[in-house]
């Protein structure tokens, strides 16, 4: 286990993709203990990495609600995965560990969680891909029909049948951890969204988003995430 107690974010309802971008910022600005948050998406969505070039990504995805994270990576397909976030505080122990350290163990957890559901999961080596995924400046789109992210593991991905079904990225700031994860298991679907809070902490405590929380998300969304200065920022 990751911690001994975590807050779960009850987000239920589906929201568009420069508002979950911008209420899992809003969190991360104001948590004080860990926070997880497994959200869903009001349409069929897209996002790609802090340092993506925009117009390859609209080009290879037409049609597609598109928000840039945060975080690094590439692009990563929204509507049919378990989409979640982990929010770390920077007074958390587990702050300290490095991005390629923390990537590793949260998907070592998740991990040990599917295969014991019955899955033959396995971890991406270290030295696989070009460095981890965690806060890497991978490409946002390469002109493939496909999702580009999860076509090429990197260290720590988890893999079922040698394909990725988990990757993730991350941003520190002075809050905190922001760890922004993509799961793909359709089978496992219900058991992994409704019990992941079980899977990283021995104590699972839940609530909803407050309304300063949702006032400070619709305030990012609308001056930050879905500006055309933000989505074109490379």
């Amino acid at each position: 286990m990751l911690f001994g107690e975590i807050i779960e974010i009850i987000d239920s309802e589906p929201h568009c993709a420069a508002l979950n971008m911008a209420i899992d910022e809003a969190l991360l600005e104001g948590a004080s203990s860990p926070l997880l948050r497994v959200y869903q998406w009001l349409r069929p969505s897209l996002s790609f990495g802090y340092f993506g070039r925009f117009e390859s990504v609209a080009k290879a995805w037409p049609g597609r609600e598109m928000v840039r994270r945060w975080t690094g990576g590439g692009v990563v397909l929204h509507g049919e995965d378990i989409t979640y976030t982990l929010i770390v505080p920077r007074g958390s122990p587990f702050s300290r560990h490095s991005a390629r350290e923390s990537y590793r163990i949260i998907h070592e957890e998740i991990a040990a969680h599917l295969s014991g559901q019955g899955r033959a999961i396995g971890v991406a080596a270290g030295a696989s891909g070009k460095g981890s995924a965690a806060s890497g400046k991978g490409s946002a789109a390469n002109g493939k029909t496909s999702d580009a992210c999860f076509e090429n593991p990197v260290a720590f991905d988890l893999l079922a049948g040698g394909m990725k079904i988990a990757g993730a990225a991350q941003r520190r700031t002075q809050a905190g951890l922001l760890h922004q994860g993509s799961i793909r298991d359709p089978g496992m679907r219900r058991c992994i969204s409704k019990g992941l809070a079980g899977v990283f902490a021995r104590e699972a405590a839940r609530r909803k988003l407050t309304t300063r929380e949702m006032e400070r998300a619709q305030v990012l969304a609308a001056q930050k995430y879905a500006t055309e200065d933000w989505m074109r920022k490379f």
